[in-house]
């Protein structure tokens, strides 16, 4: 019996959120709909479930999931599913197929790295299902062989919506040193042959192992940029055209701060003076007021001493018009009182009392003057620092309204404008990082070829022009199904391991056209597999294969009017049952396709169908 695999659901779950899950079914299933509605993210997550590195794409709207789920069947009814988290690493094995509930227990662990030491991990398990564990795929000229792994297969079946429009060959993942692997395992697929039997040529010397020891690791440090490449922004040239807009808007936007800080300063100078001033004022204001109590109280003691003093000078003139009598000082009656003996001179008290008068008299006045010169001080300070405070309040709510937050704003912009200066940078690193691995590795395959190591070379996996003509045969008819334009003859370019269509090489049509024969290469492989009886996963996942409907580089690689949509959908949706394909596609498919059991909608409208993905209410409660 046809060994294959069939994807069945895909479920996230959390403890929080409510679960979100996919069906699958036998032959055709379509998922179309909205942009930014997690379509991609389905396939992402599917090839991240089968043994993907990762790191998953952290969109928010999986943000309180924790781990997924792939529940799949093998054609001859064996069920199982895989649960990952979503932070990657090993996976739990499980008989039977989950999707809305998590399967009680440990389940059986499995290793998200293959090995072929151990036959405990994933790709080991996967690899078993389809009669092709411990097979061997040539790795270079020499005839060295690694141990096939699943995700070997997964990149020949599994095409994002990246992979399907890169112009290089189906055959190719941008790892030079890996074509030579790529090319065998897609030999293994269309004629059943590893190459467990190929001998290596000859034993290697010291320098061909140092030299293929430094392969190795520049492959992994090339690999490990490669997946940093994916995720930049843009490729070194429009980096260098962003990097010159960055610096055009950080000088543009410097020079604005330069004036918004000086703006700044201004204000915050002004301010400062009229604070200053206020609080001078208000200083001032305080200590004349405290002066003014003290002289206030200086002047009653004043008016004091004079009452005093004038009583004195009055009591003495009483005692000069009173005449002779016991003198009030020494006691004695006047036949008995000696001027010489009493020292009191009733004139002189009245003299001494008025001069003293006089004095306090003129320091009244300058009290007086001094008291009258501070209230018209303190009047002038009341009346002043209102107006002051105004001014200060005026001043700092322009600052806090307007200049402050203008100051704010340019920083933050200026800040990003910086940050996004810097990861362009970081970005721009990475691509001269990558270039100079890619150059020292190329040197070394120089020095390999020099030396009569050879290196990898793609020529030297020997592919059977039968099987080639074969293989391109089918592509051809199923271009043809799809009624591509004009289409009468397709070749098996080994040199190029890819399609000539019509004479061109598939790589020198537009992103649109080089979409739906990358479509057509991948399909047609699981064609000739299940015709010819050789292994296969079974199954194809396809992001975007339409391109060309929705947009098109130019009028040649325009299809939009064109039959070729709903031929291509009735022609999957005809395949058999051993056969399982999923499109994911932005563009509606024909209605019949849509009425389907298989094929769902994602609508990005609440209430409207299926939201998306992930469910709409499904979001965390908040902190």
């Amino acid at each position: 019996m046809t060994k294959g695999l069939r994807l069945r659901h895909l479920s996230f779950h959390g403890p929080a959120r409510k679960f979100a899950t996919i069906a699958f079914g036998p032959g055709l299933n379509v998922v179309h709909g909205a942009s930014n509605t997690g379509k991609s993210f389905i396939v992402d997550a599917i090839d991240f479930m089968l043994g993907g590195k990762g790191p998953l794409r952290d969109i928010p709207e999986r943000v309180g999931y924790d781990q997924i789920l792939l529940a799949m069947e093998t054609l001859e009814g064996h069920q199982f599913t895989l649960v990952r988290s979503t932070e990657g690493g090993a996976f739990r094995l499980f008989d039977g197929l989950y999707s809305d509930k998590l399967p009680e227990g440990d389940g059986t662990t499995l290793a998200d790295i293959h090995s072929e030491r151990n036959e405990g991990n994933l790709s080991a398990y996967l690899l078993a299902m389809l009669d092709l564990a411990h097979k061997r795929v040539r790795r270079n000229k020499r005839g060295d062989t690694n141990s096939l792994s699943f995700r070997n297969l997964a990149r020949l079946v599994i095409i994002n919506e990246e992979e399907i429009i890169q112009q290089r060959s189906p055959l190719s993942d941008g790892n030079y040193t890996a074509d030579t692997t790529n090319t065998s395992v897609f030999k293994l697929l269309l004629t059943g042959v590893d190459d467990s039997k190929l001998a290596t040529t000859q034993p290697r010397t010291p320098e061909e192992q140092s030299r293929s020891a430094q392969l190795d690791l520049l492959d992994q440090l090339i690999e490990s940029h490669r997946r940093q490449v994916k995720e930049l922004a843009g490729p070194p040239d429009e980096l260098e055209a962003q990097r010159e807009r960055l610096g055009d808007s950080m000088r543009s936007q410097g020079e604005l701060l330069v004036v918004s800080e000086s703006e700044f300063k201004d204000a915050a100078g002004r301010r400062r003076d009229i604070a200053r001033r206020v609080e001078e004022g208000r200083d001032r204001l305080t200590e004349i007021t405290s002066l003014l109590d003290r002289f206030t109280l200086l002047d009653a003691h004043y008016r004091s001493d004079t009452d005093r003093l004038r009583g004195i000078e009055e009591a003495g003139s009483l005692f000069g018009a009173l005449g002779a009598g016991i003198c009030p000082f020494c006691g004695s009656a006047p036949e008995h009182h000696r001027k010489a003996e009493c020292d009191f001179d009733v004139d002189k008290a009245v003299a001494a009392a008025q001069s003293e008068i006089r004095k306090i008299e003129v320091r009244q006045r300058e009290l007086t003057q001094t008291i009258a010169t501070l209230r018209k001080e303190a009047v002038s300070f009341e009346r002043r620092l209102p107006a002051l405070e105004e001014q200060l309040a005026s001043v700092s709510g322009e600052i806090d309204r307007v200049v402050a937050p203008n100051l704010r704003q340019l920083r933050t912009a200026y800040r990003q404008l910086a940050d996004k200066d810097g990861e362009v940078r970081e970005a721009l690193a990475i691509y001269r990082g990558l270039s100079d691995f890619e150059q020292r590795k190329a040197a070394l395959e120089r020095e390999g070829d020099a030396s009569g190591d050879g290196g990898n070379s793609l020529s030297d996996v020997d592919l059977p022009s039968a099987t080639a003509d074969k293989f391109a045969g089918i592509v051809l008819s199923t271009l043809k199904a799809w009624h591509f334009p004009e289409i009468d003859r397709v070749h098996f370019e080994a040199k190029t391991r890819d399609l000539v269509i019509n004479g061109k090489n598939r790589t020198s049509f537009g992103k649109g056209l080089r979409a739906i024969t990358q479509a057509a290469f991948t399909i047609s492989l699981l064609q000739y597999c299940r015709q010819s009886d050789t292994p296969h996963p079974g199954f194809v996942v396809l992001d975007s294969p339409l391109l060309s409907y929705r947009e098109p580089e130019g009028d040649g690689d325009d299809l939009s009017g064109t039959d070729l949509n709903s031929h291509f959908f009735e022609f999957l949706a005809n395949l058999e049952d051993d056969r399982q394909v999923l499109v994911i596609e932005n563009t509606d498919p024909p209605s019949d396709i849509q009425a389907s059991e298989q094929a769902v909608k994602f609508t990005k409208i609440e209430g409207v169908g299926r939201y998306g993905f992930f469910p709409v209410d499904s979001a965390p409660p908040a902190p």
